[in-house]
């Protein structure tokens, strides 16, 4: 509400002897009142009829900020090719079943969880071949490409000895073997678990480790 209506000060401080405004104490951030004019200003304010609201008011409402468009950037990315098919392939070799684990789970549209790793990363000149592939979960697979698993010749199943919490290692079959292809053609090629011992795996390299 106004602090001056049609001459009548509900401050008393406001108003100077001349009747004109008191810019001093009306510049004041804080000001004392007496309780009469504190009752005074709360019975005009409650009482007052508000006009209907007819659109914005300056200084109580702003605008939505507008934001310039995001511009659109083509960008070319060199990366090596990935084949499609070798994911697919990789999935039906280990019948969309963890090579590490013996998960199998499938979604409600029959879409396999189960992802296909490579054992020598694309990355590193690895093959798209089914013997550079195994089916791992997602899970599974990030330790794989950290190097805090790996297989040995035997096909047995490696863990760091530092950097895997107990709960992921619980992941591991408990004979340590890895599940391979029903059809030897389609088993890891040992040239590519030795380069991942050799290249990536942070643990000890013997299957005893």
């Amino acid at each position: 509400m106004p602090f001056n209506e049609e001459g009548h000060y509900y401050e008393s401080a406001l108003r100077k002897a001349d009747g004109t405004t008191s810019k001093g104490a009306f510049g004041r951030a804080v000001r004392t009142l007496g309780d009469a004019e504190f009752e005074a200003i709360l019975r005009a304010g409650f009482t007052r009829k508000l006009e209907p609201w007819e659109g914005p008011v300056a200084g109580a409402a702003e605008a939505p900020i507008q934001f310039p468009a995001r511009p659109i950037a083509a960008q070319v990315v060199m990366r090596p090719f990935r084949d499609e098919a070798f994911r697919r392939h990789v999935r039906q070799a280990y019948g969309n079943t963890c090579a590490v684990s013996g998960l199998r789970l499938i979604n409600g549209g029959g879409r396999p969880e189960v992802q296909a790793a490579h054992i020598q990363p694309v990355a590193a000149q690895g093959p798209d071949s089914i013997r550079n592939g195994l089916a791992l979960t997602g899970t599974v697979h990030w330790l794989f490409d950290r190097g805090l698993l790996s297989v040995d010749d035997d096909y047995r199943i490696l863990l760091a000895q530092s950097g895997v919490p107990e709960e992921l290692g619980r992941l591991v079959q408990p004979d340590r073997k890895l599940l391979l292809p029903s059809r030897p053609e389609w088993r890891p090629h040992s040239s590519y678990p030795r380069w991942h011992r050799e290249h990536v795996f942070k643990g000890a390299r013997s299957s005893s480790a």
